[in-house]
């Protein structure tokens, strides 16, 4: 019989646009955004984050919001606690601390004959991973169920782990589900990113990608870039490049020349249900990509601005909540990432492995 005691498993809706993966991983931050002793305030699916790193050096996560009096924990300080020595957050309110697991150590206001066991109060903490550096926050689908996550965060391929040489972000007002399927859609460009240097906006070429599934997505196989991609050529050689995606949104571009690498990640994090932070991340070992980095990275805050701008615009029709056309096979990774979604849900409801529901599949489309 199943146990009647356990939480009941949180099930979340299907409907495009609602709703936020969860029992997952997110991007959080670079490891260099966390530093000993701040304490920083996020928002992530929703939830106040209070993210930092203790004394120790060791990347915490635990609920923003004081279980007292509801003042933002990230607004106190980290002291080293008086019986222990260990670090512990002291909220601004009434002092109450707080450990980097989330458990209360301490309730000022107390007297010697007012007995509590404060260690039974507690805030929600999160498991944090740090590795390559960056940091990676798991949410849990409920806050009662075990934190401990089930599977690892994505391990890049190529030069990461060193500081990189481009970061950018951006809020984007969307829906995840709207900012993935923007980021996947290969028939925009033309239209929406119409600088000289990157792509020529008169001459379209028809395009046949491959494509096979990967762990938690699926990848466009390694390729030539297309020939009216001008920036490409400013690399020399023959660039190879093959493009990711990942679940719960993760895109990134592993391009080779020769002996030299550049990986180019894209993190969406959801916000809150319309809003999702856009982060991208560069590093590279060629020499050429390094010293155009300061234009490369306009080019990148042009490109973030120029789809932020269409979001925006987007955002006009789809207050009225229309139903939205897809189309093959421009539209096909946008269907995958539906698929995908929807597998992760039932893999998750029904206890069982991922079972990626792709199959390899060539499409064509103009830009």
């Amino acid at each position: 019989m199943p146990d009647q005691s356990a939480p009941p498993i949180v099930k979340e809706r299907l409907v495009f646009g609602q709703g936020f993966i969860r029992d997952a991983w997110y991007f959080a931050a670079l490891s260099d955004d966390l530093k000993a002793g701040k304490l920083q305030r996020y928002e992530i699916l929703g939830e106040p984050v209070l993210l930092a790193r203790d004394t120790n050096g060791k990347a915490y996560a635990i609920r923003d919001i004081c279980p007292h009096r509801a003042a933002p924990l990230s607004a106190g300080k980290m002291i080293p606690d008086p019986k222990t020595g260990q670090p512990v957050v002291q909220c601004p309110y009434h002092g109450w601390t707080f450990g980097t697991q989330g458990g209360c150590t301490a309730v000022p206001s107390l007297t010697a004959d007012q007995p509590m066991d404060v260690e039974r109060i507690r805030v929600r903490s999160y498991a944090v991973k740090e590795q390559q550096g960056m940091v990676w926050i798991y949410m849990t689908a409920d806050a009662r169920r075990p934190a401990e996550p089930d599977h690892e965060p994505p391990v890049l391929p190529g030069v990461v782990g060193g500081k990189p040489i481009i970061v950018e972000s951006m809020d984007f007002d969307s829906h995840i589900d709207h900012a993935v399927v923007g980021l996947m859609d290969p028939a925009h460009g033309p239209y929406v990113h119409q600088q000289w240097w990157w792509r020529s906006s008169k001459k379209q070429l028809e395009k046949a990608k491959a494509f096979e599934p990967r762990e938690l997505g699926f990848a466009m196989v390694r390729h030539a870039p297309s020939k009216n991609s001008r920036a490409y050529r400013i690399l020399g050689g023959a660039p190879a490049t093959e493009i990711t995606f990942r679940l719960p949104g993760m895109r990134y571009e592993h391009i080779e020349i020769g002996e030299r690498q550049i990986l180019g990640l894209t993190c969406l994090t959801p916000v809150h249900t319309t809003k999702t932070r856009i982060t991208q991340i560069f590093w590279s070992d060629h020499a050429i990509f390094r010293a155009i980095a300061p234009i490369f990275k306009y080019g990148a805050k042009a490109f973030l601005k120029q789809d932020g701008d269409m979001v925006n615009l987007q955002n006009e029709g789809l207050k009225y909540d229309p139903s939205l056309l897809w189309i093959d096979d421009a539209d096909t990774q946008a269907k995958w990432y539906q698929q995908l979604k929807k597998e992760w849900v039932a893999h998750r409801s029904e206890e069982r492995p991922f079972a990626n529901p792709l199959k390899p599949a060539t499409l064509k489309w103009t830009s």
